[in-house]
């Protein structure tokens, strides 16, 4: 599993980083470097795009794993450019972001938007596979997650759109309920297909979300 995540407008950084104007840049080993989002290639080119900006670059790293433990003892190491500086640039997914928070007092900015948690297809390709809602209904739908699978978040599908297999949303994707069709077909469950599920219930893991495992 994988944090799948795109670079910000340049413009939406410059914004953000509007009054600040000595920068550390951190970015992560992990998921960010095989997204080539936040990898020490990233780092570097970021840091070219501050510096034309007429940013000062106090010092950059690219912290093996952001959203870990391990996190505050790679920043302890980088005290000093980190103190010369009055904001540190992330190049994470969010989890890193708001890690690296809990150490810094100073203005810690996201370079990155986090779009889902996914799968590795194939090198550079990557699928959502879970919305973590708290509601889990892979046991009636073969496996197939229905909220991020159908364009439309369907939980009781087809709906009336679908053509010889495929989404009317991406006339090149599979409509995923074809797929889960076809799989409780394979498995002799297809009695599943006619069971009502009813809405999400937004309420089963209220945010902010919190769990205790005792």
């Amino acid at each position: 599993m994988k944090s799948i995540t795109k670079q910000k407008p340049v413009e939406e950084i410059q914004q953000l980083l509007e009054g600040l104007d000595r920068v550390f840049i951190a970015g992560c080993g992990t998921c960010a470097t095989m997204t080539k989002t936040g990898g020490v290639d990233e780092v570097a080119a970021m840091k070219q795009s501050l510096e034309a900006m007429d940013k000062l670059v106090t010092g950059t790293i690219v912290i093996p794993t952001a959203c870990d433990d391990m996190t505050s003892d790679t920043l302890e190491q980088n005290k000093l450019a980190i103190d010369s500086a009055n904001a540190i640039l992330v190049m994470s997914c969010a989890l890193g972001v708001h890690r690296i928070s809990m150490y810094i007092k100073k203005p810690v900015i996201p370079a990155l938007d986090t779009l889902f948690i996914g799968l590795e297809d194939k090198l550079g390709e990557y699928h959502e596979v879970c919305d973590q809602c708290g509601q889990c209904v892979l046991g009636e739908t073969a496996g197939i997650c229905p909220i991020t699978a159908c364009h439309k978040s369907l939980l009781n599908g087809p709906c009336g759109g679908t053509n010889d297999g495929k989404c009317e949303v991406d006339k090149n994707r599979d409509c995923a309920w074809t797929l889960i069709h076809s799989r409780l077909a394979e498995q002799k469950r297809l009695e599943l297909m006619k069971k009502y599920q009813p809405p999400k219930n937004n309420q089963v893991v209220p945010r902010p979300r919190v769990v205790k495992i005792t």
